[in-house]
Formats: structure tokens, sequence, C-alpha cells
């Protein structure tokens, strides 16, 4: 992508930083010649089958268990339009824009590879669809991932063809009318081009991608909690020094280690008297570099996989044209992303575990030894109490949900499709965890804020007093009780924009 914001779809290899800024908006996209190529001779291989008369799956039969029924040539258009109507069952709300605009995205990615015997008409229809911001109504669920994420996509295609819903300009309108607006005409899809628009796992990794962009940020996020935190307990910090972590070796653990050191760096507060009076700090303080650092490590390990995942190619069949084959494969299974989906639900979880545990120490008095809850005048004032008791039941609900969705398959399709992974619905409850992890993170900063303020007139180090000034100019320190939801949504909104990092 150079400085003027372009993609290229087809020459360069697609990142998960490119998935951002393409789900973001704004991002000019376009297709490559070499992709035009390699879709015009997979095309041409399909036409020469269909011409001899031998069957291909989803091109001149019918689909799953009536996969052995033979479709005349007179139907195959139809066929593709059936398909497309009748997989098109999705129901719940909408997906958010950024997922929708990376859906776009990754199908035409995968269809430039030329593995899926369509036209390029279809790339080039979902380019313009990205470049106009004429976006698909999806529906949220209906997907098992496996045979791809055939109802959701079902939908994108529906619009492709003038039908559905889509929204443009801010407005939710019938897709014949939207195009019509952008200036698109809907496509006729020719034989296979329905079902290679419906195979495909880019829902699943769609809703993957955008949970592993939420923890990048949030694991920082947690560095600088836990850094805050060791402020606001006067704790130790012999537990992040640099040669703890060098002789175990994990990198992740040494990258969160230094970033703690970082931002308690010359702190006042940290070399006083009271910072000396334990021996050791508990485990959530003393265990974040190796808690947060595995999130790091995972987080390596996963982004792999779905950079791997979002430039391969999920269809079936496949077309070679080297060879001159069509092969069915299981490419589609998502198998893959429902359990990189299934990590990131697990570290989310246990950055917002220990978080709630870091809270708990700054709240009890006996252990910060600064007045209980936070606030002076307890009793009448509660303080920090409930903050506490909503991060429990936060942390509750992100355990439940952290159980793996990749160990459960129903069969479908009267057995045929025996196996599946479901993966949407691993990526649908990974970003429900970081909705509440990031809740649970920004009530912790707010507990510090309030611990090192009650410190005064020592000062935290050098990161900690910059968060400090930037988070009270929207949260005052707490001097008495008062409403305490707008705290919360104003700390939530400003650990979300990242303007703190």
């Amino acid at each position: 992508m150079d400085a003027a914001g372009h993609m290229e779809i087809g020459r360069e290899r697609l990142t998960l930083d490119r998935m951002k800024s393409v789900g973001s908006g704004g991002i000019v996209v376009s297709l490559s010649g070499e992709a035009i190529d390699r879709m015009l001779a997979s095309n041409a291989l399909v036409l020469k089958l269909i011409e001899v008369g031998d069957p291909v799956y989803g091109v001149n039969t019918g689909f799953g268990k009536f996969s052995e029924v033979q479709i005349g040539a007179e139907d195959l258009s139809l066929l593709q339009k059936n398909l497309v109507r009748s997989h098109a069952c999705g129901v719940g709300p909408a997906l958010d824009s950024d997922l929708v605009r990376m859906i776009l995205l990754t199908k035409a990615t995968g269809l430039a590879r030329g593995f899926s015997g369509c036209r390029p008409e279809l790339a080039q229809m979902l380019v313009a669809m990205l470049n106009s911001d004429l976006l698909p109504v999806i529906p949220a669920h209906g997907s098992v991932g496996a045979s791809g994420d055939l109802a959701p996509l079902a939908h994108v295609a529906m619009v492709m063809m003038g039908e559905g819903e889509a929204t443009y300009e801010g407005k939710c309108l019938p897709a014949a009318e939207a195009l019509k607006l952008a200036g698109l005409k809907p496509l006729e899809f020719a034989p296979k081009e329905g079902l290679s628009l419906i195979n495909g796992t880019q829902v699943s990794t769609s809703l993957s991608v955008k949970a592993w962009l939420r923890l990048s940020d949030l694991v920082e996020a947690a560095d600088a909690a836990c850094a805050w935190t060791l402020e606001g307990v006067a704790g130790l910090t012999s537990a992040f020094d640099e040669r703890v972590h060098q002789i175990r070796g994990h990198a992740g653990a040494l990258t969160s280690a230094s970033v703690i050191r970082g931002q308690i760096e010359n702190s006042e507060i940290l070399s006083s008297p009271e910072a000396k009076r334990r021996v050791q700090d508990p485990y959530a303080i003393r265990c974040a570099p190796q808690v947060h650092g595995t999130v790091r490590d995972v987080m390596n390990n996963v982004k792999e996989m779905l950079e791997t995942e979002i430039n391969g190619v999920t269809d079936n069949p496949l077309v070679f044209v080297d060879s001159g084959e069509v092969i069915s494969g299981g490419n589609f299974h998502a198998e893959p992303v429902a359990m990189v989906s299934d990590l990131l639900s697990i570290a989310g979880t246990e950055l917002s575990s220990i978080s709630e545990r870091r809270t708990f120490l700054l709240t009890d008095s006996s252990i910060s030894g600064l007045p209980a809850f936070l606030v002076e005048n307890g009793g009448l004032n509660s303080g920090f109490m409930i903050h506490h008791v909503t991060q429990a039941a936060l942390v509750s609900a992100n355990k439940t949900l952290s159980h793996p969705a990749s160990v459960d398959s129903i069969p479908t399709s009267a057995g045929k499709e025996d196996h599946v992974s479901m993966a949407t619905w691993a990526g649908f409850k990974a970003n429900e965890i970081m909705d509440r992890t990031e809740t649970v993170i920004s009530i912790e900063m707010m507990a510090a804020a309030q611990a090192v303020d009650l410190r005064k007139p020592l000062k935290p180090g050098r990161g900690i007093q910059k968060l400090q000034v930037q988070l009270r100019e929207h949260v005052p320190t707490l001097e008495q009780d008062r409403y305490s939801k707008p705290d919360i949504d104003a700390a939530g909104l400003w650990l979300r924009t990242r303007k703190w990092l």
C-alpha cells in the first residue's frame, strides 16, 4: 500500500494492518493485471469443461446432498441464482461496516488468486463496492464455518446480482437502488460464480482478524494498567527486572516487562519507603509479564495463521489451469480460524481476569495502604466498591465465553457436511470478550489513577504521569461518590481511541 492509500489486490500480500486500513474505510483498492489474467485463464478452463460435458461439482451439478444431480446447460445460470437466493437465510443484527469491508477485501483477494474459475468481473465488482463504500447488509448469524460461511456470504452475492439490501451513503436501501446510485450494474452470474462467492471462510476470518486487532491494543493497555497499579499499591519493581525474563527466554514476557519498566521510570512512589513494605507482591502484579507476555506470544502465532488464511484460497471445487483439473477438497473448512479465535478468546479473558485481581489489590486497604475502596470518608462514600463488582460480572461472563467453539460440531445437509468448525461463533464470542476486557482494564486504570492521586505529593514514573494527566481530562479524581457510569464510559472511550499510546 503506497502513501496515497492505494492497495492492489492480486499483486501484494495482504496483512492484518492492511485489513485494518481497509476496514476503517478511505483506502482505494484496485485489481492487478496479473490477477485479471489468472482469472481469465481459470474461467476459460471451466467453460471448456462445460462444453465437453464433464460433470463438475457446483457448475453443472446440484449442491451438498444434491451433488449427484446433473443440471442441464440451459439452467446453469439459474442454478447459481437459486443457490445464492436459497442460501441467503442469515438472521440477527447486521455486521458492522468495518467487518463488511474486510469480508469484501478478503473475498476479492481469494478470487484474484485464479483458482475459482470465475470471471474477473466478480473481483472487480467487489473492488467497486469497496471503493464506493456500498456495503451489503449481512445478518450476523447462520454460518457453522464449513462449507465456508455460506449464509452470510450469500447476502454479499445477493447484492452483487441486485437483490437483498445494502447501505450506501448512510442509508439502508434495496440492493438494486443502491447499485444504481453508486453507478454500478448488477451481475448475471456465470457457471460456478455464485458458488465461489458463498464458499469461503471470509466472514469467520474477518471476525478473527478484528478480535486480533483489538487484542493487540488491549495487551498494550494491560501493560500500562499494571504499571499504573504498581504505582498505586506502591509495589516492588524487582519482578520486572530484565534478567528475570531473560533466563526463561519468552519474548512476550521480555516485552511486557520492558514496557512496564518504561512506564515507571524515575518514580518517586516506587523509590519511597512505602514501596519496601513487602518482600513480594501478589501474583497479579508480580506475574503480569508472564501472563501478558503469553498473550503477546499467542498473538504472534495467531497472526501468522491469520495472514496465511487471508491470502489463501478457501473455495471448492478448485480450478488448476496448469493441469487442466477441477479438484474437490476441503479448504472451506474454517478449523484453523476457529481454533485461533478460541485462542484469542482465552487470551482476552486472561487479560481481564488478571486486571480484575489487580483492581482488587487497589481497593483492599490492607494491601494498598490507602483508604478502603480508594475514597475518603468511607461508609458515607463507597468509592470503587461496585466498580470492582462490575469487573467481576464481566470477567465471569468472559470465562464462560472462553469455552472453545471449535470443539463443537453439528452435522448438516443430510450428513454430507458431517463435521464443521463453528468458526463464526468463535469469532463473535472473541469480539464479545474484547468488549468486556476493554471495560475491565479501563476500570483498573481509573482505580489506579485514583490511588496515585491519593499518594500525592509523591509522583509516579514519567510514563504514568503522562497517562494520569490524559485520563484526568476525561475522568476527574473521585472526591466523593458520584454517578459512576459516565466515568466508566469516558475511560473506556479514551482507551478505545488509543490516544494514550
